[in-house]
């Protein structure tokens, strides 16, 4: 399969206090992705420091990780051809005013300081971003039978 990449997605902690990790883990499933990581963690400020580097000193970042450190996060990995690209379709914009209906944040969201979920912006950033919220041996690779019906 060509273009077959890893992404990135969390359930923020206020996706996991609404109860809405398995509607949002459901999408990427039902369209046809891989899970190959997934983990509840209690994110570290180092962690989200790291995370959030491109953000570190502008006025939200404090009340961000504030935010983030408030509960506990769902980090999942997904694979699949194009993943990156449409996993942010799947989340929608990330101001949740601005997503379509039919995306997780324009079904579930309505401000931008909760909008229920992140994904990796670019390949580059996923690969980063799984490193920071992964171990390598707490990804698995696995062959799913479904794949031929997916795939061509």
């Amino acid at each position: 399969m060509s273009n077959t990449e890893r992404t990135f997605i969390a359930v923020k902690p206020d996706g996991v206090q609404r109860g809405l990790v398995s509607k949002i883990l459901s999408r990427f499933e039902e369209r046809g992705f891989k899970l190959v990581g997934l983990k509840m963690i209690n994110a570290s400020q180092d962690l989200l420091d790291q995370h959030y580097a491109e953000h570190v000193g502008k006025p939200f970042f404090a009340k961000m990780t504030a935010f983030m450190r408030s509960g506990p996060i769902v980090a999942t990995v997904w694979e699949g051809k194009d993943v990156v690209n449409q996993g942010r379709r799947i989340l929608g914009a990330t101001n949740p005013l601005d997503s379509a209906p039919g995306t997780i944040r324009g079904d579930f969201a309505i401000d931008l300081g909760r909008n229920v979920c992140h994904g990796s912006d670019s390949v580059e950033s996923a690969n980063r971003e799984i490193n920071l919220w992964f171990k390598k041996e707490e990804l698995v690779n696995w062959a799913s039978v479904q794949a031929t019906w997916i795939y061509e």
